[in-house]
C-alpha cells in the first residue's frame, strides 16, 4: 500500500519540489495543505486548505484530525519554523515527520546557534553581538531565524545600520556580519538514519531572485574542501534525510559558512537530473528503509522560472481537435498538446480528430505514432464547414484557425481554443 504523506505548506518552493520528486511515485501518496490559497492548490491533486500557521494555537489539534483523517503515515514539512514545530510535537501528532532530529532542526533554524556549534570546524563570517561592538563596515545584517534573504540589509555605515534596525524589535533578532562579497555556492547533502553521510554535492548559485538561486550549476570549485566541510557538519549536527548548507567567499576569496538547513534545498533538483532525488530519499528513510544513491555522470546546470497554472470553471465530456498546424507542426508534433490529449483520456474523454489535412492522413498518423489516440477520425476532403460535424454537447474545440474557431463559436457557442490556449487546459 502507498504511504500517505502530507506535504505541509505544499506550495512553498521547496512543497512544489518534493511534488515533483514524487508524484510518479509508486510508493508514496501526496497529500498538499496550506494555510493560505497558494501554487500548491494548483499542483497537488489533493489538497487541504485553511490549515492554521504553525504557531497558532489550534494548529497541533488540527493536524492531528487532518492526521487521522486522511490517515497520513508521515509529514513532509517544507519550511524550517515549521519543521521545528512538528519535530518538537511529533510523538504528540502521531504520525511521523519527515526529516531530522527536533534537537537538529532547532540549531538549524538560528544562525547564531549553528555558528556557535560550528564554531573552530568550520570557517565562520566575523560577527558582532551588537551595532556598539562593529569594527568594520560595510556590515551584513541578517535575521538569526529566516531564509530566502528575507529582511536582509547591507549597511555601508553605522547610520544606515540603526536605520535599518528603527521599527524592528530587537537587535538580537539580528546576526551582524561582515560583509561576503564573493561567489556562493550550496552544498546538497543526505544522511541516512544510521548518520552516514551518503552524498554531498556543490552547486554555484549562479543568478539568485529573491533569495532563490534561479540559476545554478554543478561545480568541481573547493569540491574537496565541501566535501570536508559536509562531513564535518553530518558528524557535529547529526542531520538526517536532505539537508544543506551554503557558503561564501569573502575578499580574501576564503569560503565561510553562511548558513545549514535541515531540509532539501529548492534548486537541488540540479542533483535529480542526475539520479539524486533527495525526496524520495528521505521518504524512505524516514520509514527506516534502507536506500543507496546512484547519479549519472554528465554535468548539469538548472535555470529557473515563473511557470503558469490555469483552473478554468469549464465542463467537457469530447474534445475535436484540428491536425496539421496544431498537432503536427511542420514536421514534428506538438508535445504540450499530446500531452493534454493523453491528461483527458486518463479522464476517460472522448478525442475526435477533424481535419482538412491535404496528404495521406492514415500514412501521416502512422509517421507520427498517432494512429489509435482517437476516438473517432473526420477527414474533410473538400470544402465542408468542420462545424457540420461537430455535436457541441459537452464539446469543446481546439482549432488554429482563427475562421474555423469563429464559426463553431458563433454556430454552437461552445468554448474554442487555439494551441497556445491548450497550457490552459491541464
Amino acid at each position: 500500500m502507498k504511504k500517505n504523506i502530507l506535504v505541509f505548506p505544499c506550495g512553498s518552493e521547496i512543497g512544489l519540489e518534493i511534488h515533483r520528486s514524487l508524484k510518479y511515485s509508486a510508493h508514496f501518496n501526496l497529500i498538499g495543505g496550506s494555510s493560505v490559497d497558494d501554487h500548491g492548490k494548483f499542483i497537488y491533486e489533493n489538497y487541504v486548505e485553511n490549515i492554521p500557521f504553525h504557531n497558532a494555537v489550534n494548529f497541533l489539534e488540527t493536524i492531528k484530525k487532518i492526521v487521522l483523517y486522511h490517515k497520513i503515515d508521515a509529514i513532509y514539512p517544507t519550511m524550517d519554523e515549521v519543521a521545528r514545530t512538528f519535530k518538537n510535537n511529533e510523538e504528540a501528532i502521531g504520525c511521523r515527520v519527515v526529516g531530522s532530529s527536533a534537537e537538529t532542526t532547532t540549531i538549524c533554524t538560528s544562525k547564531k546557534l549553528t555558528y556557535r556549534k560550528l564554531k573552530d570546524l568550520i570557517p565562520i563570517p566575523k560577527t558582532y553581538a551588537t551595532l556598539d561592538s562593529v569594527e568594520e563596515y560595510p556590515l551584513f545584517i541578517k535575521p538569526d531565524v529566516g531564509y530566502s534573504s528575507r529582511n536582509v540589509y547591507l549597511a555601508k555605515d553605522e547610520t544606515a545600520a540603526q536605520a535599518f534596525l528603527i521599527g524592528n524589535s530587537s537587535e538580537n533578532d539580528f546576526v551582524f556580519c561582515e560583509f561576503l562579497p564573493g561567489a556562493e555556492y550550496t552544498i546538497d547533502c543526505f544522511s541516512d538514519r544510521h548518520g552516514n553521510l551518503l552524498f554531498s554535492g556543490a552547486r554555484k548559485r549562479v543568478r539568485i531572485s529573491n533569495g532563490i538561486s534561479v540559476n545554478t550549476k554543478q561545480t568541481k570549485e573547493h569540491d574537496a574542501l565541501c566535501a570536508s566541510y559536509a562531513d564535518i557538519i553530518n558528524k557535529q549536527l547529526k542531520p538526517r534525510g536532505a539537508w544543506f548548507f551554503q557558503m561564501k567567499l569573502d575578499k580574501d576569496d576564503k569560503l565561510k559558512l553562511l548558513e545549514v538547513a535541515a531540509r532539501l534545498g529548492g534548486s537541488s533538483s540540479l542533483f535529480r537530473s542526475k539520479g539524486v532525488n533527495f525526496a524520495m530519499l528521505s521518504a524512505f528513510d524516514c520509514f527506516d528503509i534502507d536506500v543507496e544513491i546512484m547519479q549519472n555522470s554528465y554535468e548539469a546546470e538548472l535555470d529557473r522560472a515563473l511557470s503558469n497554472r490555469y483552473r478554468l470553471k469549464i465542463e467537457y465530456t469530447t474534445v475535436y481537435v484540428d491536425y496539421d498546424d496544431c498537432i503536427l507542426l511542420g514536421d514534428k508534433v506538438n508535445q504540450e498538446l499530446i500531452a493534454y490529449l493523453y491528461a483527458i483520456l486518463n479522464q476517460r474523454k472522448k478525442i475526435i480528430l477533424i481535419t482538412r489535412y491535404a496528404g495521406n492522413l492514415q500514412q501521416s498518423l502512422s509517421t507520427y505514432r498517432l494512429q489509435g489516440l482517437f476516438d473517432e477520425v473526420i477527414h474533410l476532403t473538400k470544402k465542408e464547414k468542420k462545424s457540420d460535424y461537430i455535436n457541441p454537447t459537452e464539446a469543446i474545440f481546439i482549432d488554429d484557425s482563427h475562421a474555423e474557431r469563429a464559426d463553431v463559436k458563433k454556430k454552437y457557442n461552445i468554448h474554442v481554443f487555439s494551441p497556445d490556449m491548450v497550457e490552459t487546459l491541464f
